[in-house]
């Protein structure tokens, strides 16, 4: 238990800069206390004691601003940060060294019972108010970029934005577990770089165009030009 709570500690002090002591960890950090409160709800919920679980789980809701499902399944040293907003679904699965930001959502898309939620692999980070929605894995190591929307399966190492979510594969070295992969301000603009592929093509349209009607006119002058000559001709084996 005190292994695990130093780890939970660790875990802030390696990921959140603004982290200066594991004192403030320990009393000023609300994604913290959430956890700790799942783990409680959750082993009450396997003991069957669902509706104390659930009412832990409303009670942290009430302090922290995160909501988790007291059968969701949370891996160690997941670091939810800032953590207003969160929530996470009953059938969620979230793997070790995973970051979350605030209004990230794990949802469903289905009333169907079963599997619903998405799993969420090891080491992956999840941008500011980014949703993942269904029954979907997400690879381990991928990093989803603030405020895409994913509902389809993330390979693992990849690199995930817009709405709906479109995966680029990741450029940069695999993150190490202790250090995630935080670069928020390197992801990649798919809209835009598909755009501009599409504007360097109709640029060599236009230009392949422009030059098969310079060769038509040049065509059509050397037609007139030899017309002209015979018409000269003509007229002067007449007269």
């Amino acid at each position: 238990m005190l292994k695990t709570i130093r780890e939970d500690i660790q875990c802030v002090l390696e990921r959140d800069p603004a982290a200066r002591h594991w004192l403030e960890v320990l009393v000023c950090y609300p994604g913290l206390h959430a956890i700790w409160l799942h783990r409680i709800a959750h082993r009450l919920w396997n003991m069957r004691l669902k509706l104390l679980a659930r009412l832990i789980s409303h009670a942290a809701r009430f302090l922290t601003g995160i909501e988790i499902h007291p059968a969701a399944r949370i891996g160690p040293r997941c670091f939810i940060d800032h953590g207003m907003g969160v929530v996470i679904g009953e059938t969620a699965e979230i793997g070790a060294d995973v970051t979350l930001y605030h209004g990230v959502t794990l949802g469903g898309v289905s009333l169907e019972p079963g599997k619903r939620h998405p799993t969420i692999e090891d080491g992956v980070v999840i941008g500011a108010g980014a949703k993942v929605l269904g029954a979907i894995t997400v690879g381990r190591n991928s990093r989803i970029g603030a405020n895409a929307v994913v509902v389809k399966d993330v390979e693992p190492d990849m690199v995930v934005v817009g709405i709906p979510g479109k995966p680029v594969k990741r450029q940069e070295p695999e993150p190490s577990a202790h250090r995630p992969d935080l670069r928020h301000d390197v992801l990649p603009d798919v809209v835009a770089e598909r755009l501009d592929r599409i504007l360097a093509r109709l640029d060599e349209v236009e230009r392949a165009i422009h030059q098969n009607g310079h060769a038509r006119r040049d065509d059509d002058d050397t037609a007139s030009i030899q017309a002209d000559t015979y018409d000269l001709y003509v007229m002067d084996y007449t007269i």
